[in-house]
């Protein structure tokens, strides 16, 4: 066992654990690596006995026996834009409070690389995390067929997902904007394979219906400060006084285009992103943009991942499989009146505050 002076005589197993309580060295496995299989007073007798014993898990022996490595991973398509830093937050803390090591992969906006980490992956986590995910839903359904899942703003039949509701926020964002007198504006989209972006084009038209404005969808685009140059210019071209971007760093990208330009924020032009990352209120003017939940969507997430582990197998009801967190409109000087407004209301806005 041990010497007094704590250095271990000989490696202790779950059989030395089970011998010095009485049961089963298959009791033993099940309270330490299936606790919902034992009772609570049983779990409780064993982890006492472990710890007086001095048992160390053996990580590799205990994924060879229960099929589990106690790890999790979070794929992101991204590593480097900021949004993901308080996902990765979030995921990497719930999964270290409950005991499970935490694998993340940048899957560099490629499709090919996201299909291949998937089926890399498998075998070697126990569950995934998939944010942003640029892969069609078959691809991601075929996926959760070798590995459990649970999708961050996407929703698949058939897989767990949490979404934050940008798409509402946009429509605060255009509501917003009409209550300034802006009457023709852009949505500066993001990738092609954006889930995200499609649902958000979709809202911002049935809700420029709705205000009897005209929407014009330009895109798509990395979503990459990089890209804010080209994104501008076509805002430019297209002649609106306002812009809907798909993130906050394509929106700081064309705050330096414009300028360039010498159209002025928001004298000439209005400007809103999405996520309110990081230095989104350092830039100039400081950006006006959608607050975003998303430390919190990631400890969510972890945690309907790992409610469905502990349940698999087991007759007890299922975890929850859908989770939508809100968002809201955070108003900073990049927003302003459209050039010439009055400030007169238009039949449009009197008609939404009715």
């Amino acid at each position: 066992m041990r010497h007094r002076d704590g250095e271990s005589q000989a490696t202790v197993t779950i059989s030395d654990v089970a011998r010095s309580i009485g049961v089963a060295t298959s009791t033993v496995s099940r309270a330490l690596t299936k606790p919902g299989r034992v009772s609570e007073a049983m779990r409780q007798r064993v982890l006492t006995a472990a710890n007086e014993l001095g048992y160390q898990p053996n990580p590799h022996a205990r994924s060879l026996t229960s099929g589990r490595t106690q790890s999790i991973a979070l794929v992101v398509p991204d590593v480097t834009n900021p949004y993901f830093f308080d996902l990765i937050r979030g995921t990497q803390a719930q999964a270290k409070a409950r005991g499970y090591r935490h694998v993340l992969v940048d899957t560099e906006e490629s499709t090919e690389m996201e299909a291949a980490t998937l089926t890399e992956l498998s075998p070697s986590v126990d569950g995934i995390v998939v944010a942003a995910s640029r892969l069609p839903d078959s691809a991601l359904l075929g996926a959760s067929e070798r590995v459990p899942l649970v999708v961050v703003n996407r929703e698949i039949p058939g897989v767990p997902s949490v979404v934050i509701d940008t798409p509402m926020g946009m429509v605060q964002a255009l509501d917003h904007l009409v209550s300034f007198g802006h009457r023709s504006v852009a949505y500066l989209a993001g990738p092609a394979t954006s889930w995200s972006s499609r649902k958000r084009w979709r809202a911002i038209q049935q809700a420029a219906r709705r205000l009897g404005i005209t929407a014009h969808s330009i895109g798509p685009f990395s979503p990459t400060r990089a890209a804010g140059a080209a994104a501008a210019d076509a805002a430019i071209h297209h002649g609106v006084t306002a812009c809907l971007f798909f993130n906050d760093l394509l929106a700081i990208g064309s705050l330096q285009r414009f300028a360039e330009r010498g159209v002025r924020v928001p004298e000439d032009m209005s400007v809103v992103g999405c996520d309110d990352i990081f230095g989104a209120d350092f830039c100039h003017p400081p950006l006006t943009t959608l607050t975003a939940p998303i430390e919190h969507a990631g400890r969510v997430a972890t945690d309907m991942l790992l409610a469905g582990l502990q349940t698999a197998g087991i007759d007890v009801p299922a975890p929850r499989q859908r989770e939508k967190l809100p968002t809201h409109l955070t108003i900073r000087r990049s927003t302003g009146p459209a050039p010439g407004w009055t400030g007169l209301s238009t039949n449009s806005t009197q008609g939404n505050q009715a």
